[in-house]
Protein backbone atom coordinates (compact mmCIF):
# COMPACT_ATOMS: atom_id res chain seq x y z
CA UNK A 1 0.00 0.00 0.00
CA UNK A 2 1.23 3.31 -1.16
CA UNK A 3 1.91 6.48 1.22
CA UNK A 4 -0.57 7.85 -0.57
CA UNK A 5 -3.27 5.21 -0.19
CA UNK A 6 -2.64 4.91 3.60
CA UNK A 7 -2.82 9.13 3.87
CA UNK A 8 -6.36 8.87 1.95
CA UNK A 9 -7.60 5.58 4.39
CA UNK A 10 -6.75 7.20 7.42
CA UNK A 11 -8.07 10.32 6.58
CA UNK A 12 -11.90 8.45 5.57
CA UNK A 13 -11.47 6.62 8.99
CA UNK A 14 -10.21 9.77 10.71
CA UNK A 15 -13.39 11.63 9.31
CA UNK A 16 -16.07 8.86 10.22
CA UNK A 17 -14.82 9.39 13.82
CA UNK A 18 -15.28 12.69 13.59
CA UNK A 19 -18.54 12.46 12.17
CA UNK A 20 -19.68 9.63 15.14
CA UNK A 21 -18.25 12.30 17.38
CA UNK A 22 -20.09 14.96 16.16
CA UNK A 23 -23.60 13.38 15.88
CA UNK A 24 -23.32 12.29 19.57
CA UNK A 25 -22.33 15.76 20.67
CA UNK A 26 -25.37 16.81 18.67
CA UNK A 27 -27.35 14.20 20.29
CA UNK A 28 -26.18 15.00 23.50
CA UNK A 29 -26.70 18.62 22.63
CA UNK A 30 -30.63 17.63 21.75
CA UNK A 31 -31.04 15.76 24.98
CA UNK A 32 -30.16 18.68 27.25
CA UNK A 33 -31.91 21.23 25.52
CA UNK A 34 -35.02 18.63 25.86
CA UNK A 35 -34.62 18.18 29.72
CA UNK A 36 -33.75 22.00 30.41
CA UNK A 37 -37.21 23.08 28.00
CA UNK A 38 -38.75 20.25 30.38
CA UNK A 39 -37.11 21.57 33.77
CA UNK A 40 -38.07 25.21 33.19
CA UNK A 41 -41.95 23.81 32.41
CA UNK A 42 -41.97 21.46 35.51
CA UNK A 43 -40.73 24.85 37.60
CA UNK A 44 -43.49 26.78 36.63
CA UNK A 45 -45.90 23.81 36.92
CA UNK A 46 -43.74 23.16 40.64
CA UNK A 47 -44.42 26.62 41.67
CA UNK A 48 -48.08 27.18 40.43
CA UNK A 49 -48.85 23.70 42.42
CA UNK A 50 -47.05 25.04 45.66
CA UNK A 51 -49.51 28.02 45.07
CA UNK A 52 -52.62 25.96 44.78
CA UNK A 53 -51.32 23.76 48.22
CA UNK A 54 -51.09 26.80 50.18
CA UNK A 55 -54.27 27.98 48.85
CA UNK A 56 -55.88 24.28 49.67
CA UNK A 57 -54.45 24.47 53.50
CA UNK A 58 -55.57 27.87 54.05
CA UNK A 59 -58.83 26.55 52.15
CA UNK A 60 -59.38 23.43 54.26
CA UNK A 61 -58.61 25.23 57.68
CA UNK A 62 -61.65 27.61 57.15
CA UNK A 63 -63.83 25.20 56.36
CA UNK A 64 -62.61 22.57 59.21
CA UNK A 65 -63.39 25.69 61.93
CA UNK A 66 -67.06 25.58 59.78
CA UNK A 67 -67.45 22.21 60.29
CA UNK A 68 -66.62 22.31 63.75
CA UNK A 69 -68.60 24.80 64.18
CA UNK A 70 -71.69 22.85 62.32
CA UNK A 71 -70.78 19.58 64.61
CA UNK A 72 -71.12 21.90 67.77
CA UNK A 73 -74.52 22.84 66.46
CA UNK A 74 -75.22 19.01 65.71
CA UNK A 75 -74.53 17.76 68.99
CA UNK A 76 -76.92 20.48 70.44
CA UNK A 77 -79.49 19.83 68.87
CA UNK A 78 -79.18 16.11 69.39
CA UNK A 79 -78.80 16.68 73.14
CA UNK A 80 -81.95 18.87 73.13
CA UNK A 81 -83.90 17.04 70.34
CA UNK A 82 -87.61 18.15 71.45
CA UNK A 83 -86.33 21.82 71.33
CA UNK A 84 -85.61 22.10 67.59
CA UNK A 85 -88.15 21.39 64.61
CA UNK A 86 -87.97 18.75 62.31
CA UNK A 87 -87.14 21.13 59.43
CA UNK A 88 -84.48 22.79 61.52
CA UNK A 89 -83.08 19.39 62.81
CA UNK A 90 -82.94 18.57 58.65
CA UNK A 91 -80.82 21.62 58.09
CA UNK A 92 -78.22 21.22 60.56
CA UNK A 93 -78.12 17.30 59.45
CA UNK A 94 -77.59 17.94 55.73
CA UNK A 95 -75.30 21.04 56.21
CA UNK A 96 -72.92 19.43 58.65
CA UNK A 97 -72.96 16.31 55.85
CA UNK A 98 -72.08 18.64 53.80
CA UNK A 99 -69.62 20.73 55.26
CA UNK A 100 -67.75 17.13 55.90
CA UNK A 101 -67.94 16.44 52.49
CA UNK A 102 -66.62 19.28 51.01
CA UNK A 103 -63.78 18.59 53.99
CA UNK A 104 -62.84 15.31 53.15
CA UNK A 105 -63.00 16.40 49.24
CA UNK A 106 -60.42 19.41 49.91
CA UNK A 107 -58.15 17.28 51.65
CA UNK A 108 -58.44 14.88 49.25
CA UNK A 109 -57.60 17.06 46.65
CA UNK A 110 -54.68 18.76 48.93
CA UNK A 111 -52.83 15.66 49.41
CA UNK A 112 -53.06 14.94 45.36
CA UNK A 113 -51.60 18.31 45.23
CA UNK A 114 -48.83 17.21 47.94
CA UNK A 115 -47.94 14.42 45.98
CA UNK A 116 -47.92 16.24 42.81
CA UNK A 117 -45.71 18.48 44.46
CA UNK A 118 -43.26 16.11 45.67
CA UNK A 119 -43.23 14.32 41.98
CA UNK A 120 -42.20 17.56 40.03
CA UNK A 121 -39.76 18.22 43.12
CA UNK A 122 -38.27 14.33 42.17
CA UNK A 123 -38.42 15.05 38.59
CA UNK A 124 -36.63 18.37 38.93
CA UNK A 125 -33.42 17.00 40.75
CA UNK A 126 -33.35 14.08 38.38
CA UNK A 127 -33.37 15.99 35.18
CA UNK A 128 -30.92 18.95 36.98
CA UNK A 129 -28.26 15.80 37.07
CA UNK A 130 -29.38 14.73 33.59
CA UNK A 131 -28.60 18.29 32.48
CA UNK A 132 -25.20 18.58 34.31
CA UNK A 133 -24.47 15.05 32.63
CA UNK A 134 -25.27 16.10 29.36
CA UNK A 135 -22.98 19.23 29.89
CA UNK A 136 -20.38 17.35 31.37
CA UNK A 137 -20.60 14.76 28.28
CA UNK A 138 -20.81 17.93 26.12
CA UNK A 139 -17.60 19.46 27.04
CA UNK A 140 -15.63 16.37 26.98
CA UNK A 141 -16.70 15.27 23.72
CA UNK A 142 -15.64 18.69 22.69
CA UNK A 143 -12.22 18.35 23.76
CA UNK A 144 -12.13 14.81 22.24
CA UNK A 145 -13.14 16.25 19.19
CA UNK A 146 -10.84 19.44 19.28
CA UNK A 147 -8.11 16.71 19.89
CA UNK A 148 -9.49 14.04 17.64
CA UNK A 149 -9.07 16.88 14.98
CA UNK A 150 -5.60 18.53 16.07
CA UNK A 151 -4.12 14.93 16.06
CA UNK A 152 -5.10 14.45 12.71
CA UNK A 153 -4.00 17.84 11.17
CA UNK A 154 -0.90 16.66 13.08
CA UNK A 155 -0.57 13.20 11.53
CA UNK A 156 -1.71 14.36 7.94
CA UNK A 157 1.76 17.52 8.40
CA UNK A 158 3.92 14.25 9.75
CA UNK A 159 2.42 12.39 6.75
CA UNK A 160 3.64 15.19 3.92
CA UNK A 161 6.71 15.87 5.75
CA UNK A 162 7.72 11.79 5.92
CA UNK A 163 6.44 12.00 1.88
CA UNK A 164 8.27 15.47 1.43
CA UNK A 165 11.19 13.20 3.10
CA UNK A 166 10.79 10.22 0.84
CA UNK A 167 10.36 12.08 -2.12
CA UNK A 168 13.81 14.22 -1.18
CA UNK A 169 15.86 11.19 -0.49
CA UNK A 170 14.76 9.90 -3.78
CA UNK A 171 15.82 13.14 -5.15
CA UNK A 172 18.94 12.70 -3.45
CA UNK A 173 19.76 9.40 -5.05
CA UNK A 174 18.75 10.81 -8.26
CA UNK A 175 20.85 14.01 -8.05
CA UNK A 176 24.19 11.40 -6.87
CA UNK A 177 22.95 9.32 -10.15
CA UNK A 178 23.00 12.48 -12.32
CA UNK A 179 26.20 13.59 -10.35
CA UNK A 180 28.03 10.94 -11.61
CA UNK A 181 26.96 11.04 -14.96
CA UNK A 182 28.29 15.28 -15.14
CA UNK A 183 31.37 14.18 -13.45
CA UNK A 184 32.12 11.04 -15.53
CA UNK A 185 31.36 13.24 -18.58
CA UNK A 186 33.21 15.86 -17.51
CA UNK A 187 36.13 13.60 -16.79
CA UNK A 188 35.68 11.77 -20.39
CA UNK A 189 35.40 15.10 -22.13
CA UNK A 190 38.12 17.07 -20.57
CA UNK A 191 41.26 15.42 -18.32
CA UNK A 192 40.98 11.90 -20.16
CA UNK A 193 40.26 13.66 -23.57
CA UNK A 194 43.67 15.76 -22.73
CA UNK A 195 45.28 12.59 -21.45
CA UNK A 196 45.17 10.49 -24.75
CA UNK A 197 46.15 14.11 -26.35
CA UNK A 198 49.25 13.92 -24.79
CA UNK A 199 49.98 10.50 -24.74
CA UNK A 200 49.75 11.13 -28.97
CA UNK A 201 51.13 14.27 -29.03
CA UNK A 202 53.85 12.70 -26.69
CA UNK A 203 54.41 9.71 -29.28
CA UNK A 204 55.04 12.80 -32.02
CA UNK A 205 57.85 14.28 -29.96
CA UNK A 206 59.46 10.85 -29.69
CA UNK A 207 58.65 10.56 -33.46
CA UNK A 208 59.71 14.09 -34.20
CA UNK A 209 63.17 13.93 -32.19
CA UNK A 210 64.35 10.00 -33.76
CA UNK A 211 63.73 11.67 -37.42
CA UNK A 212 66.43 14.51 -36.00
CA UNK A 213 63.87 17.52 -36.05
CA UNK A 214 64.76 19.15 -32.87
CA UNK A 215 63.04 22.23 -33.36
CA UNK A 216 59.89 20.70 -34.11
CA UNK A 217 60.40 18.34 -31.00
CA UNK A 218 60.74 21.24 -28.59
CA UNK A 219 57.89 22.75 -30.09
CA UNK A 220 55.70 19.70 -29.89
CA UNK A 221 57.28 19.42 -26.39
CA UNK A 222 55.44 23.46 -25.46
CA UNK A 223 51.82 22.02 -26.80
CA UNK A 224 52.36 18.73 -24.77
CA UNK A 225 52.96 20.92 -21.58
CA UNK A 226 50.18 23.52 -22.27
CA UNK A 227 47.41 20.27 -22.42
CA UNK A 228 49.49 18.96 -19.08
CA UNK A 229 48.20 22.38 -17.72
CA UNK A 230 44.67 22.35 -19.36
CA UNK A 231 44.54 18.97 -17.87
CA UNK A 232 45.76 19.76 -14.74
CA UNK A 233 43.16 22.68 -14.34
CA UNK A 234 40.13 21.15 -15.25
CA UNK A 235 40.86 17.84 -12.69
CA UNK A 236 41.43 21.13 -9.86
CA UNK A 237 37.94 22.50 -11.27
CA UNK A 238 36.41 19.35 -10.83
CA UNK A 239 37.83 18.28 -7.39
CA UNK A 240 36.99 21.56 -6.36
CA UNK A 241 33.42 20.91 -7.12
CA UNK A 242 33.41 18.22 -5.52
CA UNK A 243 34.67 19.91 -2.39
CA UNK A 244 36.90 23.08 -2.04
CA UNK A 245 40.09 22.03 -1.16
CA UNK A 246 40.09 26.18 0.75
CA UNK A 247 37.86 24.95 2.94
CA UNK A 248 40.40 22.59 5.00
CA UNK A 249 43.17 25.25 4.39
CA UNK A 250 41.62 28.33 4.52
CA UNK A 251 38.21 27.66 6.46
CA UNK A 252 34.51 28.78 6.08
CA UNK A 253 34.89 32.68 5.27
CA UNK A 254 38.06 32.84 2.68
CA UNK A 255 36.20 29.94 0.64
CA UNK A 256 33.01 32.01 0.43
CA UNK A 257 34.81 34.79 -0.70
CA UNK A 258 36.12 32.61 -3.50
CA UNK A 259 33.52 30.94 -4.33
CA UNK A 260 31.30 34.18 -4.37
CA UNK A 261 33.67 36.02 -6.66
CA UNK A 262 34.16 33.04 -9.17
CA UNK A 263 30.33 32.53 -9.53
CA UNK A 264 29.66 36.18 -9.90
CA UNK A 265 32.44 36.79 -12.76
CA UNK A 266 31.25 33.56 -14.56
CA UNK A 267 27.59 34.81 -14.16
CA UNK A 268 27.96 38.36 -14.40
CA UNK A 269 26.14 38.52 -11.24
CA UNK A 270 26.59 41.74 -8.52
CA UNK A 271 27.10 39.47 -5.20
CA UNK A 272 28.24 40.91 -1.60
CA UNK A 273 29.72 39.48 0.62
CA UNK A 274 29.66 40.77 4.53
CA UNK A 275 31.53 38.55 7.31
CA UNK A 276 30.93 39.90 10.74
CA UNK A 277 32.42 39.04 13.74
CA UNK A 278 35.00 36.03 14.87
CA UNK A 279 36.83 35.03 11.83
CA UNK A 280 38.25 32.59 13.96
CA UNK A 281 37.77 28.52 12.38
CA UNK A 282 34.83 26.59 12.70
CA UNK A 283 33.89 22.78 13.89
CA UNK A 284 34.21 21.38 10.28
CA UNK A 285 31.11 20.01 9.81
CA UNK A 286 29.84 23.16 10.34
CA UNK A 287 32.26 25.39 7.88
CA UNK A 288 30.98 22.61 5.31
CA UNK A 289 27.60 23.08 6.23
CA UNK A 290 27.28 26.67 5.58
CA UNK A 291 29.44 26.66 2.75
CA UNK A 292 26.94 24.46 1.21
CA UNK A 293 23.92 26.51 2.12
CA UNK A 294 25.46 29.31 0.62
CA UNK A 295 26.35 27.45 -2.26
CA UNK A 296 22.75 26.68 -3.11
CA UNK A 297 20.96 29.51 -2.09
CA UNK A 298 22.91 31.99 -4.10
CA UNK A 299 22.72 28.78 -7.17
CA UNK A 300 18.83 29.37 -6.43
CA UNK A 301 19.14 33.43 -6.56
CA UNK A 302 20.69 32.83 -10.39
CA UNK A 303 18.80 30.06 -11.96
CA UNK A 304 15.48 30.12 -10.13
CA UNK A 305 15.05 34.06 -9.03
CA UNK A 306 17.18 35.32 -11.84
CA UNK A 307 18.21 37.87 -9.19
CA UNK A 308 20.92 40.68 -10.46
CA UNK A 309 21.95 41.58 -7.22
CA UNK A 310 23.01 39.20 -4.15
CA UNK A 311 23.82 40.36 -0.81
CA UNK A 312 25.45 37.12 1.92
CA UNK A 313 25.96 38.31 5.61
CA UNK A 314 27.69 35.42 7.65
CA UNK A 315 27.88 36.69 11.93
CA UNK A 316 29.71 34.34 13.70
CA UNK A 317 29.06 35.49 17.87
CA UNK A 318 29.85 33.54 20.88
CA UNK A 319 26.15 31.65 20.65
CA UNK A 320 25.40 31.65 16.84
CA UNK A 321 25.73 31.28 13.43
CA UNK A 322 23.71 33.34 11.17
CA UNK A 323 23.61 33.61 7.75
CA UNK A 324 21.26 36.26 5.56
CA UNK A 325 21.03 35.73 2.05
CA UNK A 326 18.97 38.51 0.11
CA UNK A 327 18.44 38.64 -3.57
CA UNK A 328 16.38 40.89 -6.13
CA UNK A 329 14.83 38.06 -7.99
CA UNK A 330 11.63 37.53 -8.88
CA UNK A 331 10.54 36.03 -5.69
CA UNK A 332 7.55 33.62 -5.48
CA UNK A 333 4.86 32.89 -2.55
CA UNK A 334 6.27 30.61 -0.36
CA UNK A 335 2.94 29.39 1.05
CA UNK A 336 2.13 27.81 -2.53
CA UNK A 337 4.02 24.41 -3.07
CA UNK A 338 5.89 24.09 -5.26
CA UNK A 339 7.45 21.62 -7.79
CA UNK A 340 10.91 20.27 -7.76
CA UNK A 341 11.71 22.26 -4.91
CA UNK A 342 14.08 19.93 -3.57
CA UNK A 343 16.96 22.83 -2.66
CA UNK A 344 14.86 24.59 -0.13
CA UNK A 345 13.27 21.32 1.66
CA UNK A 346 17.31 20.37 1.23
CA UNK A 347 18.75 23.43 2.89
CA UNK A 348 15.75 23.30 5.58
CA UNK A 349 17.14 20.15 6.19
CA UNK A 350 20.47 20.76 6.80
CA UNK A 351 19.80 23.26 9.03
CA UNK A 352 17.53 21.13 11.24
CA UNK A 353 20.38 18.74 11.69
CA UNK A 354 22.11 21.12 13.57
CA UNK A 355 19.03 22.24 15.64
CA UNK A 356 18.94 25.12 13.66
CA UNK A 357 15.80 26.96 12.23
CA UNK A 358 15.82 28.81 8.81
CA UNK A 359 12.74 31.57 7.49
CA UNK A 360 12.06 32.02 4.14
CA UNK A 361 10.63 35.45 3.48
CA UNK A 362 9.21 35.86 -0.04
CA UNK A 363 6.73 37.35 -2.53
CA UNK A 364 6.11 37.38 -6.46
CA UNK A 365 8.48 40.55 -7.33
CA UNK A 366 9.73 41.29 -4.20
CA UNK A 367 13.02 39.18 -4.18
CA UNK A 368 13.92 36.31 -1.31
CA UNK A 369 14.95 36.61 2.20
CA UNK A 370 16.60 33.47 3.61
CA UNK A 371 17.98 34.06 7.68
CA UNK A 372 19.96 31.00 8.80
CA UNK A 373 20.43 30.81 12.99
CA UNK A 374 22.35 27.29 14.18
CA UNK A 375 23.72 27.32 17.64
CA UNK A 376 26.95 26.97 17.82
CA UNK A 377 29.54 27.62 21.08
CA UNK A 378 33.25 29.46 19.79
CA UNK A 379 35.65 28.80 22.15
Amino acid sequence: MTVKTKEKTLEIIVEEMVNVVENSKDEIFHISEEARSEYEQLSRELEDTKVKVIQYIEDGDKLEQRVAYSRQRLSEVSKYFDRYGEDEIREIYEGTHELQTRLAMLRKEESILRQRRDDLERRLLSLDHTIKRAEGLASKITVILTYLTDDFKQVNEMIEEAKEKQEFGLKIIEAQEEERKRISREIHDGPAQMLANILLRSELVDRTFREGSTTEALDEIKNVRKMVRSSLYEVRRIIYDLRPMALDDLGLIPTIKKYIATTAEYNNVKIEFTPIGSDERLNQKYEIAFFRLAQEAIQNAIKHAEASKIQVKLEINKRHLTMVIKDDGKGFNPNVKRDKSFGIIGMRERVEMFDGIMKLDSAPGKGTKIVIQVPYEVY
